[in-house]
């Protein structure tokens, strides 16, 4: 039985740039930290290699300690073979961080810059390392070539796959076509790009990457177990999870009648999840004035629970009662009738999307305001 792991898109030196200093430096720990893990399941899996499919750094010139940090962390690991193929964000085109890796590389370590195949014990490892950033034609053609008979095929890809409905004669495209691993005679195809998990077919996965960086794939981060028999066996593959920090998007639909920190507090994550989460609320509906402030202060009070917490309010509608302009200035004095207008502002469907944010914007913060100087 062949085992190995499957991974891709590390991107070791990400910047993080939208987050605090705090928050960039954790999620760039975390990264780092999956080259380990991924170790580890190679162990757990009885795995002696692990195949990076591209995008193992995020850029063509990382800062020189990633790359001697990231090549130590796998010659810790010495019992496992690490083979790392150039993506589109470390492409061949980045020759001097290939030339740098070729030299300071530990013995365990196997990159594979040629269509040539490699054999790896009982397999014969197929690559198509990506050129340029962008390519402009399906790298994995090559994996057609010959290897001797009875050795299990393995393909090692990066780039994105569709149904290649468009008519040839448009030009070259650097997708990858979905049915490579039959026309090839793969085993399988091991894929990167992709930063979700994805089965394209039986034999033909994208792994995803073992360390989230955004809130658009709903995981905590993952690899794939693959295990072959033999030549023309079915691939036996099992998601494993290896990801640090969790990257939650949470979606609330309001409504007048909310209790909207209860809704908040039923939504979120267990408390001892919350140190290594990164929180997306996006919330939309309909509340009154004094509920919108309910809901921002429920947030910002389990904020810092939280890695980080983000909020989308732009969904929400503001409803407005009379006790809610009460509120703001029951004598119907200036700021009453300041309120008055803004909330009229607020639903006038003459007015352009943008200024009625803007209108209850004011209104809310004016209510905020009012609220606070009578505590």
């Amino acid at each position: 039985m062949f085992r190995f792991i499957h991974s891709s898109d590390l991107h070791l030196g990400k910047p993080f740039g939208r987050h605090t200093e705090d928050v960039r430096g954790r999620l760039k720990q975390a990264r780092h930290g999956a080259l380990a893990r991924l170790a580890q399941a190679a162990r757990d899996a009885g795995a002696e290699y692990v195949l990076l499919a591209g995008d193992t750094f995020d850029q063509e010139t990382p800062a020189p300690a990633i790359t001697r940090q990231a090549l130590n962390a796998m010659g810790q690991a010495a019992d496992i073979t690490w083979v790392l193929m150039p993506g589109n964000h470390d492409s061949l085109a980045a020759s001097e961080l290939w030339q740098t890796i070729a030299r300071d590389k530990p013995a365990n370590v196997i990159t594979v810059l040629t269509p040539a195949p490699v054999l790896l014990g009982d397999a014969h490892l197929l690559p198509a390392p990506c050129t340029t950033r962008n390519p402009g034609r399906d790298l994995t053609v090559d994996m057609a070539q010959a290897t001797p008979e009875g050795s299990i095929r393995i393909g090692l890809g990066h780039g994105g796959i569709h149904d290649f409905g468009t008519n040839a004669a448009e030009g070259p495209s650097g997708v990858i076509a979905p049915d490579r691993a039959a026309q090839a005679g793969l085993d399988y195809l091991a894929l990167g790009d992709w930063h979700g998990q994805m089965r394209v077919t039986p034999n033909t996965w994208y792994s995803g990457t073992p360390e989230p960086d955004s809130f658009k794939h709903p995981h905590s981060g993952t690899a794939l177990s693959v295990a072959i028999a033999a030549a023309g066996a079915t691939a036996q593959v099992t998601s494993v999870l290896t990801g640090e920090i969790v990257w939650q998007r949470v979606a609330l639909d309001l409504t007048p009648e909310d209790d909207c920190a209860s809704l908040i507090n039923s939504a979120l994550p267990q408390v001892q999840a919350r140190r290594d989460t990164l929180l997306h609320v996006e919330a939309r509906g309909r509340l009154r004035v004094g509920q919108m402030q309910d809901l921002i202060r429920a947030l910002m009070q389990v904020a810092p629970d939280f890695l980080d917490l983000t909020r989308d309010l732009e969904g929400v509608r503001l409803s407005h009662a009379s006790a809610d302009l009460d509120a703001i200035d029951p004598s119907g004095g200036a700021l009453r009738q300041a309120a008055q207008a803004l909330a009229a502002s607020a639903e006038d469907p003459d007015l352009s999307a943008a200024d009625r944010r803007v209108a209850a914007t004011a209104l809310s913060q004016l209510f905020s305001f009012v609220d606070e100087i009578t505590q």
